[in-house]
């Protein structure tokens, strides 16, 4: 009896085909089996029995609320989709996707799957149209061309003090000037050290001002791009003196307000650095205000190679410490009465007082990106245990995404919020799913002892400063070019004297300072960043100290974020699939190129690679900033003013002259004549000049570098390929738009130009009346 007429053989036959696998592959056009019968049965049942497990991993990450983290993933690619866009988004559109994305999700709403797909759709919808809303609303002139002597007035909104000079952006209420094209709304621009103005007071000066500084390689960071979204149309220095003037108009409310919260600034500032001068008083105002600009440069370097740079920086480190030292000390005060504790809900109204007191901090820290993150963070924690409700940490940090990302989206390409949100997703995926062990109670004596003398705060410090070390390793890389390898060593030495020394004495400080005794908690506090400073100069004269790597793209930076986020958020063993991107990211920045020949935004400064592999250098002027930039995307630990930058260099009155690897000499022009002699001697000419029409060489010139910004050649098959920092076919906002005939040019040599009359025997009647051809009959 066959399986068709046995119901008991159809399910004996069901039954040992799910436990063996054995189903047949496909026949061939003959009628032959596709594969070997034996290879068949040697794969079918692993394959059915990944298959099953997968599918087991698959249902664990997507059982309900295991989706919820995707949701500010989906949100922050729909805005790194608009910053990725070459030309400026309609808004309509993103209006009109988001809208089906959002029908179509009700209309799925009983369908699992194809919610999730389409919920993340309407995510990724709303992070695009935010993001292209906010530009929108913010528009505003920027400058195209440098203006040299530029009067205007307007109020002062913020004030930034530097190591060497101070910094002022300023609301224009009037400017004018010769070669200015556009009446712009704000700019920034630097003062002599001291002479700043205040803030929300109304000034009358003179300066020059230039457009907002572009990449200074192709693929750099964009700083006008940060400026456009501060509403900064332009930059410069102040010429002479600083007026201040009778405003027209009282300040606003917003304005008064930064005005106080400046001088309260100002204030403690000033109060801190008179205790504590030096670096140490410079750190600790940065500590508590936020002011890191008095900060020198070597301390500043040596905080950077030691990875304790993010001390520096206000983020969750400080506003937990704050937060939880407030709850504690009102808790404690509040248990000391008993009628009060006994009655009352102490514990709330403890995290009502440390939410106060992390908002004041907010406020007197400055509020960067790092520092709203914490405070989100922070606010959702504290109102959570208000509420009696549980602070599930990983939707914490998402909710704090989430709101970070619709208040200010381009906080998305900038590396303080990238390295912050890393940091804080690695730590809480470790610390609530792979180390349950920390907050385990002690299992045996000798544990309880270890952990009674501190063992389990050290490993808690060493494991935190691996886990924030490898997730930030990608973004350091990615925008400053450098390794921290001893960065443990130094967290290991210098972050337990900082919790328990050195920010429990500022915030003594802080609380005595309306009473008059806050010297001493002052003193104590730069004796704690004294400390910290030795730690950080000792890391950074060890050998190897600072790992420097080459710059690469942006494929290698998406592909280990998606690792990352791989890794920290999904539960089952698919997370894994997250190293495998990390590795393949390593392989693509690893098999990075690097350019050949580097040309600045002014055509200027030129960087040829000669045969070496070492750039060498040759300018009209040089550039240092844009110098440090270049040399540390190449891994260079060069300084610039490094005397052999100019080694193999041949320079003389007319320009300078320098080889490729391959011998091919390539000049920097600085005349005219020397433009015409370098199109017939050189492989490739740069030049501030205009470029002669028949440079049978490739040329960059004045007008290339005006529309295409600063460039980059490499060498292919013999032939030069040009990358520009801002495309032809890249017109955004912030970037200032160049007529159209001032285009980068090709990567080919000029050519004769050609006869473009047409014969008279190809002219239509209407182009040519009376000279047509007889041949050709009017319509």
């Amino acid at each position: 009896m066959t399986g068709e007429d046995d119901p008991g053989g159809r399910a004996r036959a069901g039954r040992g085909t799910a436990r063996a696998g054995t189903s047949t592959w496909p026949l061939g056009a003959r009628g032959r089996s596709a594969a070997p019968p034996w290879l068949d049965a040697a794969a079918a049942p692993f394959a059915q029995g990944a298959g099953a497990r997968l599918a087991r991993w698959t249902a664990h990450d997507v059982a309900p609320g295991r989706l919820v983290p995707w949701l500010p993933v989906a949100f922050g690619v729909g805005v790194i989709l608009y910053f990725s866009a070459d030309r400026e988004p309609h808004l309509w559109a993103g209006l009109a996707v988001t809208a089906i994305a959002a029908v179509l999700c009700v209309a799925a709403r009983a369908k699992p799957l194809a919610f999730a797909l389409t919920l993340a759709a309407t995510m990724l919808g709303l992070g695009f149209t935010l993001a292209t809303w906010k530009a929108a609303r913010i528009a505003h002139p920027v400058l195209t061309a440098p203006a040299f002597n530029v009067s205007l007035s307007g109020f002062v909104e913020r004030r930034e003090e530097r190591e060497r000079t101070d910094r002022i952006v300023i609301r224009v209420h009037r400017i004018s000037g010769a070669r200015l094209d556009t009446r712009l709304e704000r700019v920034r621009v630097s003062v002599r050290k001291g002479m700043a103005p205040e803030v929300a007071s109304f000034v009358e000066l003179r300066a020059r001002l230039s457009p907002p500084l572009g990449p200074l390689r192709p693929g750099g960071y964009d700083f006008a791009r940060d400026l456009y979204f501060q509403r900064i149309g332009a930059t410069g220095f102040v010429l002479g003196a600083i007026r201040e003037a009778a405003p027209p108009e009282p300040p606003g409310l917003w304005l008064r307000a930064a005005a106080a919260i400046g001088s309260l600034r100002d204030a403690i500032d000033a109060r801190i650095r008179a205790a504590v001068p030096g670096d140490k008083g410079a750190i600790a105002s940065a500590l508590i205000t936020g002011k890191r600009g008095a900060i020198s440069s070597s301390i500043s370097e040596a905080m950077y190679v030691s990875s304790l740079a993010h001390v520096l920086a206000i983020s969750g480190y400080h506003m937990a410490v704050v937060a939880g030292i407030a709850f504690f000390v009102f808790r404690a005060g509040l248990a000391l009465i008993p009628a009060v504790a006994s009655r009352y809900p102490i514990k709330k109204w403890a995290a009502l007082a440390a939410l106060a007191m992390a908002s004041f901090y907010l406020l007197l820290s400055g509020g960067a990106v790092a520092t709203q993150r914490a405070y989100i963070m922070t606010a959702i924690v504290l109102i959570g245990v208000m509420f009696d409700r549980p602070a599930l940490t990983l939707r914490t940090i998402c909710v704090a995404a989430l709101v970070l990302l619709a208040i200010t989206p381009e906080a998305i390409v900038h590396p303080s919020f990238q390295m912050s949100f890393a940091a804080t997703l690695a730590l809480v995926a470790v610390y609530e799913r792979g180390l349950p062990w920390i907050s385990a109670e002690p299992g045996s004596p000798l544990a309880a002892r270890i952990a009674l003398w501190g063992g389990r705060e050290i490993a808690a410090v060493i494991v935190a400063s691996l886990v924030a070390g490898g997730a930030t390793t990608l973004f350091a890389a990615y925008h400053f070019h450098r390794l921290a390898p001893y960065g443990i060593v130094a967290n290991l030495c210098a972050m337990p004297a900082v919790s328990i020394w050195v920010m429990p004495s500022g915030l003594l400080g802080l609380a005595m300072l309306p009473f008059g005794f806050d010297r001493p908690f002052w003193w104590l506090m730069g004796e704690g960043i004294g400390w910290m400073i030795s730690v950080a100069a000792f890391v950074t004269s060890l050998p190897g100290a600072v790992g420097r790597i080459p710059a690469f793209g942006t494929a290698p930076l998406l592909l280990g974020t998606a690792g990352l986020v791989v890794l920290c958020l999904l539960r089952s063993p698919l997370r894994w699939s997250g190293a495998g991107l990390v590795l393949l990211c390593v392989a693509l920045a690893w098999a990075t190129s690097r350019p050949d020949i580097l040309v600045s935004a002014d055509a200027g400064m030129v960087a040829v690679r000669d045969a070496s592999g070492t750039l060498r250098v040759m300018a009209n002027r040089r550039d240092a900033f844009a110098l440090r930039e270049w040399l540390a995307a190449d891994g260079d630990a060069r300084d610039a003013a490094d005397a052999t930058l100019a080694e193999g260099v041949r320079c003389d009155a007319e320009g300078c002259v320098a080889r490729l690897s391959d011998g091919r000499p390539i000049a920097l022009a600085k005349t005219a004549e020397a433009v015409n002699e370098d199109c017939e001697t050189a492989s490739f000419v740069v030049t501030a000049r205009n470029a002669p029409p028949h440079c049978g060489v490739p040329i960059v010139d004045r007008n290339a570098v005006r529309a295409g910004g600063a460039a980059a050649a490499r060498i292919a098959d013999g032939r030069f390929v040009m990358d520009w920092a801002r495309p032809q076919t890249y017109r955004r906002p912030w970037t200032p738009q160049q007529p159209a005939a001032a285009q980068p040019p090709v990567s080919r040599p000029a050519v004769a130009p050609r006869d473009a009359t047409p014969r008279p025997a190809d002219l239509e009647p209407e182009d040519a009346p009376g000279h047509a051809s007889p041949s050709v009959a009017p319509e």
